[in-house]
């Protein structure tokens, strides 16, 4: 590559907010045709520079140049970063769930026909997009039926309907299937043969060196490095990532497991989107004092849908929850908390955070009573309750009372443990909870689950990625065609058969 290909170039970019330098002088350089992935932490200031190149942030409000095909640019709006070819997958979906598919696809660019909208002209060009993500549904469908992955691959073909020049994409495939994930990678492939630039930003080591053509890392809101992909290694790019050496990812410890905690027998759950039809019927299963026990099974299989069940979040047809070998009738999520169980749900944006409230006020949720008299909230003991837990777990804020909004994905997740941490909970159910998250926080939140384990709390963990979830759980369950299909022990398990009976 020669420097008259370079098709993007970001120059000494420095973001200030409120008491946080967020960008130090940063520098990013994409070149035509080329997968360039964007590495560092949760925080390091990936986002940050990624909203500045859409416009999101004008660009009195940040110092440093930017320059496309040579030409410098000034982006005040989204719009002026649109018009010159810049397209944006984010990883949090944007879009209007009331609206249908094609409206979403072509919002402020509908077709019209003598000054009216001409439906027949916007579903043929959404049915052309859909085709290119692989998205075989009718597109006059509202989005809201759609599953997250499914709006994340119209999210992606809405972006490629404006036939952007750089594709700039934020852990694009933290919602989607593996057989999804291959689908956008051939996207990105093709479009790399155009002549498309395409920036992606991803904490998955595996997707970057499959991938990608070079890698530029950021640390603490710094350029650290950036290499061809062939000059560097998985382990170079998490440390430089981290700023020092991990040798073990996963830091499972061997801990007593004790009485069953937590049993649930006979369980049906009705299918969230098909109320005629169940997802999960009839499981029944164990969890033990001090065990991890992993979910597996296809995205869709039905494992989120039982553990909302279990904590009274969602309805169940049927079936029964003992604690302690005593039956719980957990009719709601408030009854499931007062007898101890706690949930991570898999999407923190939807019901896991209030993000225009504080770190201690997302902590103290579920524990008003420790921290109230009488009915009346008191605030030093709201402050001095959720400090404990703000330094143990080590969130990164500028002040324990930022709003959470303000954090980073891997902080808010560490808020959200935080909260259930205060619960001191029997049963911590986890559903995905390292998704979307860096090495080094990922690495942090197995520690805490270890922490937790060893106290003896039971430990149910759903995860789409085998490598977590074989090294972490003591036992798997796998789910398949509404059953469980399987049950093994640590000895037992490899990634052939947790998929063998996924597929059953």
């Amino acid at each position: 590559m020669v420097d008259n290909n370079i098709i993007l170039r970001m120059k000494n970019i420095t973001k200030k907010f409120p008491g946080v330098l967020a960008l130090d002088n940063v520098s990013l350089s994409a070149y035509q045709g080329e997968i360039h992935a964007l590495c560092g932490e949760n925080g390091a200031g990936k986002s940050t520079l990624m909203k500045i190149l859409s416009g999101s942030y004008e660009e009195s409000s940040y110092k440093g140049e930017i320059y496309v095909n040579g030409e410098e640019c000034h982006f005040l709006r989204p719009a002026d970063s649109e018009a010159i070819g810049i397209g944006m997958i984010y990883q949090e979906i944007s879009m209007h769930l009331d609206l249908s598919i094609a409206e979403n696809l072509f919002l402020g660019r509908w077709p019209k026909k003598i000054g009216m909208i001409d439906w027949k002209k916007l579903k043929e060009n959404a049915k052309y997009y859909l085709d290119m993500v692989g998205l075989e549904i009718d597109s006059t469908t509202e989005l809201r039926q759609l599953s997250a992955s499914q709006q994340q691959l119209v999210s992606i073909a809405r972006a490629l309907s404006k036939n952007p020049h750089i594709l700039v994409l934020d852990e694009p495939t933290s919602p989607l299937t593996s057989k999804e994930a291959d689908k956008l990678f051939e996207i990105l492939h093709s479009l790399k043969e155009k002549g498309i630039a395409c920036i992606l930003i991803t904490h998955k080591m595996d997707e970057v060196f499959t991938h990608a053509d070079r890698v530029t890392v950021i640390r603490d809101g710094k350029s650290i490095s950036s290499h061809p992909l062939k000059e560097t290694s998985p382990r170079e790019i998490i440390k430089d990532m981290v700023g020092r050496e991990i040798t073990n990812f996963y830091p499972k410890e061997d801990v007593p497991i004790g009485d069953v905690i937590l049993e649930i027998k006979n369980f049906s759950v009705r299918h969230p989107l098909m109320p005629n039809r169940t997802i999960i019927d009839s499981v029944s299963l164990e969890l033990r004092k001090g065990e991890i026990l992993g979910l597996a099974g296809l995205v869709g299989a039905g494992r989120s849908e039982l553990v909302n069940a279990i904590f009274g979040k969602d309805k169940k047809l049927g079936g029964e929850v003992f604690i302690d070998s005593k039956p719980i009738d957990i009719k709601n999520p408030f009854i499931a908390i007062n007898n101890g169980i706690a949930l991570v749900t898999e999407d923190r944006k939807v019901d896991g955070i209030i993000a225009n409230m504080s770190i201690p006020q997302n902590i103290s949720l579920p524990n008003l009573k420790a921290i109230s008299r009488h009915g009346i909230m008191k605030l030093k003991k709201e402050g001095d309750f959720s400090e404990k837990y703000y330094k143990e777990l080590m969130i990164k804020a500028p002040s324990i009372n930022t709003l959470l909004q303000q954090l980073s994905g891997g902080n808010q997740q560490k808020v959200v443990l935080a909260k259930w941490m205060a619960q001191n909970p029997k049963v911590l159910i986890l559903d995905e909870p390292t998704r979307g998250i860096d090495v080094a926080t990922k690495y942090e939140i197995y520690k805490i689950m270890v922490k937790l384990a060893r106290e003896g709390v039971g430990i149910i963990m759903i995860s789409s990625e085998l490598p977590e979830l074989m090294s972490m759980s003591d036992r798997i369950m796998v789910i398949s065609n509404k059953k469980i299909a399987g049950s093994l022990n640590h000895c037992e398990y490899s990634q052939e058969k947790i998929m063998e009976l996924s597929a059953l």
